[in-house]
């Protein structure tokens, strides 16, 4: 079978084909993509043990313990579309063929794979869990309630090393330079420039990403989102900074969680399966803007898993200096919590009049 390196979201892969396939341009007869390094299975096998170990993670049906929730079953395609985000927009027909093309020796051995339920034992297993779980009872609502109400500083649900290790998965480095924007509601005059940074130490309310009287500085990509995000009324005035970042920072980017491979190296594919769910909450969550009646309590598992982001270091230094997460007021923007205000000075404020809101609703009741 032929296909190509634009058959596949996954950047691994894409790159793997790319490399093997350089002198081999043409149309690729699946996504029809002209100009595309093409994959031929008849001579080329370089991805085969990439998905043999992937898919050795999973277990036919007929094979799963009689624990295993039946409803969690499902088809093989199903799973690795909607679990890994493979493949790119083709047909379910071409995902099979791809597979089956890849992976002959495998099906031919076990066909009950590729045609039948599949599911993965380990996410139900209580004991491996434990060890391998970013949270051990592989449970994200109980963790909230035990940090909310029960245990705030020395929970016991969380492997740290887990989230140490997918930390390094998702590094993002600033250049010195990069420009940042923080909102401030004032009046018609706006703040200085001294003025537009974080609070001081002992002064700073609750955020997603600190708790009360921790300074923390929040920025935005743009002049839009921080506008969004500072949640301004119709005929406000809002004064916004321009950040400027003094030198080289680390940053972990939450937004990137969802775009892991699971074919990076030293990456195990049963935790990263086990975890990805978990660590995509967490990115939903720092995103989640609070309603007026929330409570600050709401606030508590992010800044607890910040706390620990916080404290990583390496040789004695600190290694991030801060967090990247989208924003949900403001689709398409993201913003930045960063740990040392003094990373960032403020160049520039404009005073912004806001005219007009739009409104969007659904409606629930």
């Amino acid at each position: 079978m032929i296909f190509c390196e634009y058959c596949f979201r996954d950047k691994e892969l894409a790159s793997i084909i790319s490399s093997v396939s350089a002198a081999n341009i043409g149309e690729c007869p699946v996504c029809h993509h002209r100009n595309a390094h093409l994959y031929d299975t008849r001579f080329q096998s370089d991805l085969t043990p990439y998905f043999e170990e992937l898919l050795n993670i999973y277990t036919p049906s007929t094979m799963l313990p009689d624990t295993y929730p039946r409803a969690e079953t499902r088809s093989l395609i199903d799973d690795l579309k909607e679990r890994w985000n493979i493949f790119s927009d083709i047909s379910r027909i071409h995902i099979y063929e791809i597979l089956r093309a890849v992976c002959e020796e495998l099906y031919e051995n076990s066909p009950e794979l590729f045609d039948g339920m599949i599911g993965i034992s380990e996410l139900y297993d209580n004991e491996y869990l434990k060890d391998h779980a970013l949270l051990k009872n592989n449970d994200w609502d109980a963790f909230v309630a035990e940090i909310k109400t029960k245990n705030r500083f020395h929970s016991k649900l969380i492997n740290f090393h887990i989230l140490k290790k997918y930390c390094s998965f998702i590094r993002k480095t600033y250049k010195a330079g990069s420009l940042f924007y923080r909102a401030r509601i004032s009046d018609q005059t706006g703040y200085p420039t001294s003025e537009m940074s974080a609070p001081p130490a002992g002064k700073s309310s609750e955020g997603r990403a600190n708790a009360r009287g921790i300074t923390c500085l929040y920025l935005a990509s743009d002049t839009d989102t921080t506008l969004h995000e500072v949640r301004a009324g119709v005929f406000d005035y809002v004064s916004v900074g321009t950040f400027r970042l003094k030198k080289d920072i680390t940053v972990v980017d939450l937004r990137a969680i969802t775009d892991i491979s699971p074919f990076i190296e030293g990456l195990e594919y049963l935790d990263h399966a086990i975890n990805k769910q978990h660590l995509e909450k967490i990115n939903t969550e720092m995103s989640k803007a609070l309603r007026r009646s929330d409570s600050t309590l709401d606030y508590v598992p992010t800044q607890y898993i910040v706390d620990f982001i916080k404290s990583i270091d390496h040789n004695g230094i600190q290694e991030y200096d801060g967090i990247e997460y989208n924003s949900t007021t403001n689709p398409g923007g993201y913003n930045l919590a960063i740990f040392n205000p003094d990373l960032f000075e403020c160049i520039a404020v404009d005073v912004y009049d806001i005219e007009k809101l739009q409104y969007t609703s659904r409606k629930i009741v």
